[in-house]
């Protein structure tokens, strides 16, 4: 039992729940910044050992950088001028990480922290405090019949073309998944099912992570231009950015509302992943090159991301448990450390974005193919999800 909860789907799972529960029992002292701080510190930080880790003391100086920096971000973002073009301390974040990432470099030692699908599960968990279940319910069952759309359509179209420009068929499962499903976890679900090369998931997570970051600043600015509402700004965001991370720091740039609706979208497409790695895994073992894969009903249970139950579990508990007035204010602390966490997991995206393996000439095909892929993806995505959310 212990050992089916040590992967970092579990673990951030339970992190957010652990920082809900301090909430509720010490809601005065989690108002503070420095016990705040410890506490996501420390949690992290165990999280970290239980995932089987061992450490030098690496973690928590690496923690502590990454949350410089997002300090940094903040400080930036106070500054008189900064503030009057309406820049948020997202932006900075990420910028900061790039910088950096993209300069000196990542140190070794340093990488230990540096996990921003981590830090965003786990305050995902937390940001399902603050949306009512029913809301979550209505939303999510369109959600739910956008994702089976779009992730179909979006996936054999992305073979096709992959196929079409030359790409090999395995190089082309993991890209699918990737553009059309959530990103670097469906990357890594479908290298699973197939058994596929481990290089080349590396350059596809890379190149997830190098187009999320144009995508989550583009995206929100055609939005806005369009006069998009934020339901449907947000179950766009939500269908076609391809890291959650990312999502979330879109959805910011627009609204709490657009926010909301676009990690109830994301985490609709991501519970699709396990379906989609079990059929994968299905066609790969009497169509791929690895015949002896033999799918089993444990693949659903597996790929099933996790933090989509502590998300759902928080908003019941918030809902339901609590007096109205009494759920909104323990939501209202809450918001502290969800906060934490994601600035966190944007500075991280930028620390795990390197441009110098991408652009070479041989990987053109992969990238153009990527391309065509999102481009369709973006151009659906929007189609549905104006018919879907416009009357919300």
């Amino acid at each position: 039992m212990l050992k089916s909860l040590k992967n970092e789907d579990w673990t951030a799972t339970l992190i957010g729940g652990v920082i809900l529960l301090l909430v509720i029992l010490m809601p005065g002292y989690m108002k503070n910044p420095v016990v705040l701080f410890t506490s996501i510190a420390v949690l992290s930080y165990l999280g970290y050992l239980f995932l089987g880790n061992k450490d030098k003391g690496q973690f928590i100086l690496s923690f502590i950088i990454i949350y410089a920096l997002a300090l940094l971000a903040d400080v930036i973002t106070d500054v008189a001028f900064v503030k009057k073009m309406g820049l948020e301390s997202v932006f900075f974040s990420v910028l900061i990480g790039l910088i950096v990432r993209n300069t000196i470099g990542l140190p070794k030692w340093m990488g230990a922290a540096v996990r921003s699908e981590y830090y965003i599960k786990a305050g995902l968990v937390i940001l399902g405090s603050s949306i009512l279940f029913g809301e979550i319910m209505r939303a999510g069952s369109l959600g739910m019949i956008q994702a089976v759309i779009v992730v179909l359509s979006v996936w054999y179209f992305s073979f096709w073309v992959s196929r079409k420009m030359g790409v090999d068929s395995e190089m082309s499962m993991m890209l699918s998944s990737s553009v059309s499903i959530c990103g670097v976890s469906a990357a890594i679900a479908t290298c699973g099912a197939i058994k596929g090369d481990p290089k080349k998931l590396s350059f596809i997570v890379s190149l997830v992570l190098i187009v999320a970051i144009p995508m989550m600043y583009i995206l929100p600015f055609f939005a806005k231009w369009m006069g998009l509402s934020e339901q449907v700004a947000g179950a766009w965001l939500g269908g076609t950015i391809d890291t959650t991370a990312a999502v979330v720091a879109s959805g910011k740039f627009i609204g709490e509302t657009a926010e909301q609706y676009s990690v109830i979208i994301k985490s609709a497409q991501n519970v699709l992943l396990g379906v989609a790695a079990f059929a994968i895994s299905i066609y790969w073992s009497y169509k791929g090159t690895n015949s002896n894969i033999r799918p089993s009903g444990s693949v659903l249970w597996e790929r099933f991301p996790k933090f989509v139950l502590g998300f759902l579990v928080a908003s019941l508990i918030f809902s339901f448990a609590f007096e109205p007035a009494t759920g909104k204010s323990l939501s209202k602390i809450a918001q502290e450390s969800r906060g934490l966490l994601f600035s966190l997991a944007f500075v991280c995206i930028g620390l795990e974005t390197s441009f110098r393996d991408i652009f070479k000439k041989e990987n053109s095909k992969y990238i153009w193919s990527f391309l065509i892929a999102q481009g369709f993806n973006i151009v659906l995505t929007l189609v549905v999800a104006w018919f879907l959310f416009r009357s919300f």
